[in-house]
């Protein structure tokens, strides 16, 4: 060994031929010191002038001179100072004729000038605004090396005496680089100026010192504050400007432009535009390739920094197996000195660090890459939404979108991990084949040979069971589409008694799925099993032929576990690349179809030319040889209109149903596609939906929609609007917030909602798409007056009314008639009549039910009363109540699951999250886990830990017979029992496999039955639920249970338990074989254990409560999404884009605020707890070092190496419970409704009505009331009355009456809170539910159409032959429509008949009543959303079919009642009249004033 002042002369490390150990060559002092020595500067001179130019482009304002930076700069110009004297040293003994060694000049000269480099970095960080340097961190680390081993050096030479001032600047030189060392674990001062705004909370990040940041401490304070209280919004960190929605959406968005437009033949837009009517992105060619660079571009320098980190980290994972290598040759040396073993433990140590924090910092970077590659791409998709043409929403349903958004996007970002495994996991395989090369020679060849056989079998596996989970898939899309059709008709499902029909046919799609389900996770599981127990069989194989053939075929420690160690990783790799490839296809198929949304047919911005409105300008509306479509590929649907509409006319369109009326309205809007002709508006549109479209936010929000607030004019709109009582009889007022679509108004209510929205915004223009259809006939005339009308608040405006409601029409300037896409005439109201033409013979249809006792066809026409408004006066309007099936307005009925948190800064938000509705904090209960292993199965749960046991004790004794197979001793080169222990190996690796397969099998299906027995639990609990139920549950919440809860239930927690087993009963194996090897390692063991379960607890507290609010703040996201998607007619109507998207841009920041805590959390377990692991590493090989004299290479080989496995055991036993147990809230929830009370029993084993009741259809009501709620006041109450079998009742009244809550009493649907009824002398209380409502047929008045085929909807228990069928389609005028239908009965309505018409559907409705033949007949206002002449056809066939049968009709159009032998008027809950037509005409009491108010009297 070189002395203190003399160079490395004659290096023995570089000499190949010495007969000694490896490991002295590289651990030579004499080499450390050389390097030492270079590589410090090395580093310096090769990432500083880097460094440099990234903080000249990067850089912030500079900071103030603080104490740090000053010390700094005296401690570096303190080492420049001792290099400059250790250089004039050697300069001075030359000059005094004294020889010296080149290095002893060379040296302090190179570090004199690196010194003189790092205070010079110093200084710029400073100017530059940079806190905390990492670089700088690593080059006073890396000097410490050279100091130290000095240090060591001399001490052990003890020349101080000698060469006293040697031996000071060395120790001198140790202490201010220790000094600077430490200083540089600190962080300075924020800069002077600062350029942003400080945020409230800002992320600690940016406060870190470097090992904070390397480590992910400065995330400890969020962890510690979760522990010990609940997280709320104010706790999350405020975003960065370069996380932000707007930010990276505009990026992505600006490259993406630029892409397309460097496309070959793409054509820019010319011209400018309004961002409102701008045409997103239309790629003409190409749909991947521009989207992909767009993408590259913005992202690229981050992922290539997580690459590098990557590569680095890997770097240090092969030097691992060869450190380890050099530990167990210095084990079997017995002659080899102390510090070499503590030296390669520590080196060890350090390298599984540094493998961890490079690791970590790639894991960091790559989770935040896809954090905002999701958010950039979730605001494309946005933005696309906004200007989808009604072609291409067609084609895209909302939940096609959703989809989009919450799968497609979600698969994509999961695929930035992936990519890097494309090609680094090749390099992976190649140089742990040289590593097995090295160790074993050419039997290493074998394991390429073994793996090369196992590819075909894992491939097979994965295409069966991919086929499997399509299956699955296909199954579950199938049931979720009936389950949603069932929950959002479960009204009508309940009225006709067909719950058992639904359940039965749900029950059956579900068993195919979960045999699906239970195909692939066996699948799965024998794939698991193949990854793991492939190390086994390579192993086994490699073993068995070095041994037979090798020449040196002895099996030492070195080639049995550091094989092992190698092969472990490529086992990784192996596992990996297949994993890798598949998720790299999965996204690549989910990135075409982001693309190809993207590319999607958009509004045209020249549809329609709008411009701002001119005083002088006399017609506001003008359409010129227009020929509208809806696509390209569909025909016409208004041909050659020529329109204008002057400054303040009321226009009233009119016409049959499918004549093109709401066709018109939208070419005015620009959304039909312009086949020719022109189309242009002069000033702002408002817009009315005929389908009303409400959002889910407050009604004030909903009214003003993006507008600034006028108090005075919103009350008068609201007013106007007839909502002014209604909004009084909220809870909060006109801050109460409306349901998801509107569930907690009714379909007046929400229409009127619409209404004022439109009239609030002061437009020129209104296009209205028959606002009054559902309203009742005195609130209809109230809104037409006092908004429509030409005394109404919009008088002045151009207004263009599309309405069925046909009295209006004499108050309008002008009339149009439309009949199949064409314009059949136009004139005033008395024109028209005058030419006898198209609305003449409309006006016929609609009175001739009614003409007898109205007198003529035209008497009641042509006078005052189709006014509407006879005498003048105002009607009276009471608050509407709200229609049961969409209960009154209840504080925190808006927070949903898709909606569960709006903004997480809005108290008034979090205050509504309330109940079962809200986000669930703290931990799983111990009732739930025991609820999941009770639908397990007790016997299942023991026989499964088992199993577990059993492969992981067979596991444990492979390892041990593996070392007492290395310590074998050699006998002329040969181990005397290897035959014996080659089959004893092999025996046990395979029992470890069963038992692996068998465990997990155990684990997959207990899952699939426990799924299915709470999917079961589930769907029962809910379908035996009262309608009132229903009324107060979000549909957004029951769909939640049964498609994301059950899917966690089915997938997720059977493998999350899979992982958490399989990981722990390892970690179990891992601390009986170090505590077995070295007695001793319990001693350091259990202060590890102390701190890995302090991780744990702050984990997993934290991480339960980010998963939580991450959820329900992206179904926030979702549900917007969604929302917007139904309502981009509208908004584009208003020109509401861009307060929309910041809107939705807002959200999704609110989601960022979440996600990025959680993934740093993430990184926080995962950074710490393998540092632990590699603690324990650490621990195994010095206790390894301290018995050295009594224990054999074989044991320590097997200690170490099982060491080295659970370095990541350790985080994932965490990261699986913690999974688990999020999972585990999915539990929870499917049992939310166990305890909801239910209906009464749909069978009664005792029924007192006999098989053919009823048979006349008598009903009596005695003293019979009823409630919607219990604290609500009765609904209907004193009610006595009789009907006579055959008999025909009209029930009206005005909107809140009780008309409806009696037909609800009758089918049970709300039960009676006192009274009774009674039905052929039977009290239907003494029936079962299915048995009343079979024998009772209700038409209501939305009609309602099931996912399915025509057959299945006109005859859902398949009661009636296909003659029987076609007649009632005869009978109601649809035979020739389902005739042309492709596929005719068998025909699949699309989701719930969309693509019909609404009196299509009601027709078909009828047509189903007709099939049933039951004595009572309820008609629930069945006409009210229909036209005359769809009334008409409606009104003959019950004439035909149900002459003989008791009909109740509740209706609010008065002259559908003229015909009724009897009709009771309600007012209250309680019946005020009672008589024939005639006679209550003649009484003048409420029918009285009823019928004037709709113009009949």
């Amino acid at each position: 060994m070189a002395t203190p002042g003399e160079p490395c002369t004659g290096l023995r490390v570089w000499n190949q031929t010495e007969q000694e150990p490896v490991a002295y060559h590289f651990l030579s002092l004499c080499f450390l010191r050389t390097a030492g020595s270079w590589v410090p500067p090395m580093y310096l001179w090769v990432l500083g002038p880097i460094y440099l130019f990234y903080i000249h482009r990067h850089g912030q304002c500079y900071l103030r001179m603080s104490h740090l930076f000053k010390i700094k700069m005296v401690l570096g110009f303190a080492l420049i100072l001792l290099y400059t004297f250790n250089a004039a040293i050697p300069l001075w003994r030359i000059h005094q004729g004294l020889s010296q060694a080149p290095e002893l000049l060379i040296h302090p000269t190179v570090w004199l000038a690196t010194m003189s480099f790092a205070t010079f970095l110093i200084h710029m960080e400073r100017k530059k605004g940079v806190r905390a340097s990492g670089v700088l961190f690593g080059y006073w680390l890396l000097c410490c090396l050279l100091p130290v081993i000095n240090t060591v050096q001399q001490a052990s030479a003890g020349s101080f005496h000698q060469e006293p001032l040697h031996h000071l600047a060395t120790y001198l030189c140790l202490t201010l680089v220790v000094a600077e060392l430490v200083l540089s674990c600190l962080v300075d001062q924020p800069p002077f100026f600062s350029e942003e705004s400080q945020p409230l909370n800002p992320c600690p990040e940016a406060e870190a010192s470097f090992p904070s940041k390397a480590m992910f401490w400065w995330a400890s304070g969020l962890l510690w504050k979760g522990y010990r209280k609940l997280l709320g919004p104010k706790d999350l960190w405020s975003l960065g400007r370069e996380n932000s929605s707007e930010e990276l959406v505009s990026q992505l968005e600006r490259e993406w432009r630029r892409s397309c437009n460097v496309l070959p033949g793409h054509k820019g837009h010319s011209g400018v535009r309004a961002p409102e009517t701008e045409a997103f992105l239309q790629p003409e060619r190409n749909q991947r390739g521009p989207l992909l660079r767009a993408i590259w571009r913005v992202f690229r320098s981050t992922f290539l920094l997580g690459t590098l980190s990557l590569v680095i980290s890997d770097a240090f994972r092969f030097a691992v197996p060869k450190l380890l290598s050099l530990f167990l040759e210095f084990m079997g040396d017995r002659d080899s000195s102390a510090w070499t073993g503590w030296l390669l433990a520590v080196l060890m140590f350090l390298s599984a660090c540094l493998q961890t924090l490079f690791e970590q910092q790639h894991m960091y970077r790559a989770k935040v890459l896809q954090m905002r590659l999701r958010t950039a791409i979730t605001g494309l998709v946005y933005r696309k939404v906004l200007v989808l043409s009604s072609g291409s929403r067609k084609s895209s349903a909302a939940g096609d979108v959703v989809n989009l958004v919450s799968v497609d996007i979600q698969r994509l970002v999961e695929s930035v991990i992936y990519l890097n495994g494309l090609w680094l996991l090749f390099l992976w395989i190649i140089v742990c084949f040289v590593y097995l090369w090295q160790l074993l020679g050419p039997s290493a060849l074998t394991a390429v040979a073994v793996f090369l056989s196992l590819l075909p079998l894992n491939f097979f596996i994965t295409k069966k069971r991919s086929y499997h989970q399509e299956e699955q898939m296909r199954q579950k899309a199938s049931r979720a589409r009936l389950t949603s059709s069932m929950l959002r008709t479960v009204r009508t499902i309940k009225s006709h008694g067909w719950e058992c029909a639904f359940l039965e046919r749900l029950l059956h799609i579900r068993g195919r799925e979960l045999g699906a389900l239970r195909t692939s996770t066996l699948l799965f599981s024998v794939s698991l099993v193949s990854f793991q127990v492939s190390t086994f069989l390579v192993a086994l194989v490699v073993f068995a032929v070095h041994t037979l053939v090798a020449e040196d075929n002895a099996m030492d420690a070195e080639k049995a576990f550091v094989t092992l160690t190698v092969l472990s990783i490529l086992n990784k790799a192996q596992a990996f690349l297949p994993f890798s490839v598949h998720c790299i296809v999965q996204a690549r198929v989910s990135f075409d179809r982001l693309a190809a949304f993207l590319c999607l047919e958009e509004v045209d911005p020249n549809g329609m030319v709008s411009s701002p409105s001119r005083c002088s300008s006399k017609d506001r509306i003008s359409i010129h040889n227009g020929t509208f479509t809806w696509s390209q590929e569909s025909p016409p649907c208004l041909h050659g209109i020529n329109l204008t509409v002057p400054q303040g006319c009321l226009l009233a369109v009119v016409g049959p149903v499918g004549a093109g009326k709401s066709s018109l309205l939208s070419a005015l809007l620009g959304e039909l596609l312009k086949v020719e002709g022109s189309v242009s508006i002069e000033g702002s549109v408002a817009y009315v939906p005929q389908e009303a479209w409400v959002q889910n936010t407050s009604v004030v929000e909903n009214v003003c929609f993006r507008q600034e607030l006028d108090l005075p004019w919103l009350q008068k709109v609201l007013e106007a609007c007839a909502l002014g009582s209604d909004v009084a009889s909220f809870p909060a007022g006109v801050h109460t917030p409306i349901g998801e679509q509107g569930m907690n108004l009714s379909g007046g209510q929400k229409q009127r909602l619409s209404l004022a929205r439109a009239v609030y915004r002061k437009a020129a223009v209104y296009l209205l798409d028959d606002p009054l259809a559902a309203l009742d006939a005195h609130v209809s005339q109230q809104v037409f007056k006092q908004v429509i009308g030409p005394s109404g608040l919009l008088q002045g405006t151009t207004r263009i009314l599309v309405t069925h409601t046909l009295h209006v029409l004499p108050q309008a300037d002008q009339i149009l008639v439309l009949d199949n896409g064409t314009i059949a005439e136009m004139g005033s109201y008395q024109d028209l009549l005058h030419r006898n033409g198209a609305l003449v013979g409309l006006l016929d249809g609609a009175r001739q039910p009614a003409s007898e006792g109205e007198g003529g066809a035209h008497a009641a026409a042509t006078g005052d009363d189709l006014g509407g408004f006879p005498g003048g006066g105002k009607p009276t309007h009471r608050a509407e109540r709200p229609r049961p099936t969409e209960a009154g307005p209840v504080k925190g009925s808006t927070t949903s699951e898709a909606q569960t948190e709006p903004s997480l800064d809005d108290p008034e938000a979090t205050e509504l999250i309330a109940g079962e509705n809200s986000v669930r904090y703290g931990r799983v209960k111990t009732t739930t886990y025991l609820s999941y292993l009770r639908a397990v199965g007790t016997p299942f749960c023991t026989y499964t830990l088992f199993l577990f046991l059993c492969q992981q004790v067979a596991s444990f004794c492979q390892g041990y017979w593996l070392s007492l197979w290395a310590d074998d001793p050699v006998v002329d080169g040969r181990q005397m029992h290897a035959a014996l222990r080659g089959w004893v190996f092999g025996l046990l690796g395979c029992l470890q496999a069963i038992g692996l397969f068998a465990s997990m099998a155990a684990v997959f299906l207990g899952g699939a039955r426990a799924s299915g027995l709470l999917f079961r639990s589930l769907l029962w609990d809910v379908a035996r639920s009262p309608v009132g139920f229903f009324e107060r549950t979000p549909v957004g919440n029951l769909l939640n249970r049964f498609s994301k809860e059950t899917d966690t239930v089915d997938v997720d927690i059977p493998d999350k338990l899979r992982s958490l087993l399989t990981y722990a009963f390892g970690l179990l194996e891992v601390g009986l074989a170090v505590t077995m090897a070295t007695p001793l390692a319990i001693v350091a063991i259990l202060p590890l254990m102390l701190l890995y379960a302090g991780f744990q607890s702050l984990y997993v507290a934290t991480s339960c409560q980010l998963r939580r609010l991450e959820s329900a703040s992206y179904s926030s996201v979702c549900s917007h999404m969604a929302e917007t998607f139904q309502g981009s007619l509208v908004v584009r109507a208003f020109r509401a884009q861009a307060p929309f998207t910041a809107q939705h841009d807002a959200l999704m920041d609110e989601n960022q605020r979440v996600s990025f805590p959680r993934l740093v959390a993430d990184r926080w377990l995962a950074a710490n707890l393998e540092l632990l692991g590699n603690g324990l590493v650490f621990v195994a090989a010095t206790c390894a070092v301290l018995s050295k004299t009594h224990l054999s290479a074989g044991l320590v080989g097997f200690s170490v190496s099982a060491a080295l496995q659970v370095t990541q055991t350790l985080q994932w036993v965490v990261r699986s419970w913690t999974d688990l147990e999020n999972s585990m809230v999915a539990v929870e929830r499917v049992q939310d409704y166990t305890h909801v009370p239910k209906e009464a029993p749909w069978k009664l084993p005792t029924c007192t009505a006999h098989r053919l009741w009823p048979c006349g259809g008598q009903i009596e009501f005695r003293d019979f009331g009823l409630r919607h709620r219990p604290e609500l006041p009765m609904a209907v109450q004193g009610v006595s009355l009789k009907i006579h079998a055959g008999e025909k009742v009209g029930i009206v009244g005005r909107t809140g009456a009780g008309k409806s809550s009696l037909a609800w009493g009758l089918l049970r649907l709300q039960e009676a809170a006192e009274g009774d009824i009674w039905i052929d002398g039977v009290p239907i209380t003494h029936v079962g539910l299915h048995t009343l409502r079979s024998r009772i047929t209700i038409i209501p008045q939305d009609p309602v159409l099931f996912p399915g085929s025509l057959r299945m909807n006109l005859d859902l228990l398949q009661e009636h032959t296909d003659e029987g069928i076609w007649a009632a389609l005869e009978t109601v005028q649809l035979k020739a429509f389902v005739t042309s239908l492709p596929g005719q009965l068998q025909y699949e309505c699309a989701g719930q008949g969309d693509d019909l018409s609404v009196g299509q559907k009601q027709l078909l409705c009828l047509a189903r009543a007709l099939l049933r033949k039951t004595q009572i007949l309820i008609l629930d206002e069945a006409t009210a959303s229909v036209d005359p002449g769809t009334e008409m056809q409606m009104q003959a066939a019950l004439e035909r079919w149900f002459t003989q049968c008791t009909v109740l009709l509740i209706a609010h159009r008065l002259r559908s009642v003229m015909d009724c032998a009897r009709v009771l008027v309600m007012d209250e809950g309680q019946v005020a009249e009672s008589g024939s037509p005639a006679q209550l005409l003649a009484q003048k009491g409420l029918f009285y004033k009823l019928a004037q108010e709709s113009g009949l009297a």
